[in-house]
């Protein structure tokens, strides 16, 4: 490509780049980092192609300009950890929804082949599940106390280990979205098939409403957020296949940094999941009426400040731009 055509092609994309870092209380920090990864690519090209050329100085200035910008020292501001749950991290997820209901589409039909599988072949539940667990289980239902094992831990060990735990599998999903969607994948049908199996299995067993109740007390925002970590993982693993117009490398590594705002986003759900496993499923002596109000107000949570706060940040953000 000539020099003039390289110009010619991309002078109004550093241009308006330029208006942009005259603006400084304008600018997004993360939109700022894109455009600069973008203008290294640029700079690169012409670095090899364009040494010592007008194309080559004018962008090894402008690329100088945006790295002291983005890199100086700053004052740390407290209120921006806030700010990220408050506003970055609810736009996040809206961006990914799409990856979302693909994840939510996986875990989904795990579930159905972990509950068919439990229903038709008599071995299964032993053979995901594991034989002690359906043993044990089996002696807690005749000692009339079925779910005990939500009470064999003393409450803050089991919160502290159900969250450690929580917080590896959600970070597992993430980043087995390296070794493509599959890996991601993988995580969530195993997951979603020790789901169904689990909840087969205390169903044959005459434990339907009662495990409902309680499982799913923590079980709301937890699976919620095990599917939102997969899809996060998906976002890697789609990267790596679809980079668009951005080099594998180059759309990996935006896709990580993405995927990791995600992971981190999660991490107060996972510890509130993990505080109500620890503290309050235990309670299996709990009116239905307690037990499913508190599913109810974990699952309007989850809808409000997932699916319906973004939409309301995004038409906030739209009327102010059009005043």
């Amino acid at each position: 490509m000539k020099e003039i055509k390289f110009l010619h092609k991309n002078i109004k994309k550093w241009k308006e780049f330029e208006l942009l870092l005259d603006n400084e209380k304008g600018w997004d920090p993360d939109r700022l980092y894109e455009l600069y990864i973008t203008l290294t690519d640029d700079l690169a090209f012409a670095k090899t192609f364009y040494p010592g050329e007008e194309s080559h100085i004018y962008l090894n200035q402008l690329t100088q300009k945006t790295h002291a910008i983005i890199y100086r020292n700053k004052p740390v501001n407290n209120r921006r950890v806030l700010a990220f749950w408050h506003h970055d991290f609810p736009l996040l997820f809206h961006s990914i929804r799409k990856e979302f209901h693909i994840s939510l589409l996986i875990f989904s039909v795990s579930v159905l082949i972990g509950i068919l599988s439990t229903l038709y072949e008599p071995g299964f539940a032993k053979a995901i599940l594991g034989d002690k667990y359906v043993n044990m289980t089996m002696e807690n239902i005749h000692n009339n106390d079925p779910l005990a094992v939500y009470k064999q831990m003393n409450e803050v060990s089991m919160f502290l280990g159900i969250t450690i735990n929580n917080i590896k599998v959600s970070f597992l999903a993430f980043v087995m979205g390296i070794l493509t969607s599959f890996g991601t994948g993988y995580i969530l049908f195993t997951n979603g098939v020790m789901l169904g199996t689990f909840h087969t299995f205390l169903a044959q067993n005459g434990i339907v409403l009662d495990a409902f109740a309680t499982v799913w007390l923590h079980g709301t925002i937890e699976i919620f957020s095990i599917i939102v970590a997969g899809a996060a993982g998906l976002v890697i693993g789609n990267s790596f296949i679809f980079p668009g117009t951005f080099t594998r490398g180059h759309a990996l590594k935006k896709a990580a940094v993405k995927g990791a705002k995600i992971v981190l986003g999660l991490l107060p759900f996972f510890i509130v999941a993990g505080f109500i496993e620890g503290f309050i499923t235990r309670h299996t002596e709990l009116p239905y009426s307690v037990r499913f109000g508190i599913i109810a107000c974990s699952l309007a949570g989850i809808i409000f400040y997932f699916f319906i706060y973004p939409k309301l940040l995004i038409l906030n953000s739209t009327n102010n731009d059009q005043r």
